[in-house]
């Protein structure tokens, strides 16, 4: 995968944006960069995280009950900082600040728990072509840029994990040529979420879900790339 951006982002969705906003810009600490309208009764609030966009996505609509997905913790690279500081925001998603180097971790890293972590280990490697980094308490990482994926064994993760519902729910690879990566990753065992759409003269998006289920945005943004044009090739 050839990103056109050398780290991930992450994001979930409120019923209580008030309140969410409070904690990630107050108690985190994250600059707030913009409010995005996505589509009725949908907008999202970006952040900057340490070079990557948290993304909090404002919903009307009540949010379903789902169960967690496998993204399980958000850790932030701070200096200052000697042991991790683990907090819990106002809709259940864990996030750590964590001494820089940490893991690896630079900037920031995702914890995902996961059913078989053989079968993710060809999904990163195989379908989305991340090197593997070095182990995280035993635990296997994979390095998008300089995001650290953190891999591990888990006996609650998902079979089939939801798209809608509380806490974190999807993470994303901003790459320059959306319908090529898409048809890459589904060659390759990934499970198609939704087919490349552009959106307005912002950007072109695809989702694909590895293999409990979890949900992966790629997205070819304008503002990176310099068009949305569909590749041919």
């Amino acid at each position: 995968m050839k990103l056109a951006k050398p780290r991930i982002d992450i994001g979930f969705a409120t019923n209580s944006a008030p309140t969410a906003l409070a904690f990630w810009q107050n108690e985190i600490g994250l600059p707030f960069d913009y409010t995005q309208p996505i589509r009725r009764g949908y907008k999202q609030h970006r952040h900057d995280l340490c070079g990557s966009i948290l993304k909090i996505n404002q919903v009307y609509e009540p949010l379903p009950d789902n169960p967690p997905s496998g993204y399980r913790e958000l850790l932030i690279a701070r200096d200052g900082i000697a042991t991790p500081q683990s907090m819990t925001d106002p809709e259940g998603n864990r996030v750590s600040l964590v001494p820089k180097g940490l893991f690896g971790i630079e900037r920031i890293g995702i914890r995902l728990g996961v059913r078989d972590v053989e079968a993710h280990r060809r999904f990163y490697s195989e379908a989305l072509g991340l090197p593997q980094g070095n182990a995280a308490d035993g635990a296997i990482t994979f390095l998008a840029g300089d995001t650290v994926l953190i891999v591990e064994q888990a006996v609650d993760a998902p079979k089939d994990a939801a798209f809608d519902g509380k806490g974190w729910r999807y993470i994303t690879f901003q790459v320059f040529e959306v319908d090529r990566e898409h048809a890459y990753v589904l060659a390759h065992g990934g499970r198609e979420a939704r087919a490349p759409v552009t959106l307005g003269s912002t950007a072109r998006i695809s989702m694909v879900r590895d293999p409990d289920g979890n949900w992966i945005e790629l997205s070819q943004r304008a503002s990176l790339t310099g068009s949305l044009e569909p590749s041919t090739a």
